[in-house]
């Protein structure tokens, strides 16, 4: 099967929706496709986020990837982190996250981007097995902490 992987923009925002709010509903959310809108609407106007979509042959939306800019201050350089990583039911098990993750890596490289970042559960053995076959490495010096405001 054929996927293609490319940015997106407002012309994918129907399908982004759908898809966004699936992933948001994997992760326990309640749907809420107007937000959705309004979210993804706003990261793509402002520039705020990289957004890249797979779709098949026929263009139906199979997934997407959102990448948000950040710097590391200590290597003074540009890096991405790759925040959502989301295939549909119907289309895993194809390759559409590896394309994905793939087409992320050519996309920053582009970009003039030094690196790539992500977090993922500690139980989503899978994901791991996917980053680690296309040599993501396991940051094994940091704990990473969160403060809820």
């Amino acid at each position: 099967m054929s996927i293609l992987v490319r940015p997106a923009t407002l012309y994918d925002l129907d399908a982004l929706v759908s898809l966004f709010d699936g992933y948001r509903q994997f992760y326990g959310k309640p749907s809420d496709e107007q937000g959705a809108r309004e979210f993804l609407t706003a990261r793509l106007r402002l520039n705020e986020s990289q957004i890249l979509i797979a779709r098949d042959a026929h263009g139906e939306p199979w997934g997407f990837t959102q990448l948000y800019p950040l710097f590391s201050s200590v290597r003074m350089v540009r890096t991405w982190l790759l925040s959502d990583l989301f295939v549909a039911a119907h289309a895993r098990r194809q390759g559409v996250a590896k394309a994905l993750l793939e087409a992320a890596a050519v996309h920053a490289k582009k970009s003039g981007v030094a690196s790539l970042s992500l977090s993922t559960a500690h139980d989503n053995l899978p994901a791991q097995a996917l980053y680690e076959s296309l040599g993501w490495q396991r940051d094994m010096q940091f704990r990473e902490y969160n403060l809820t405001l």
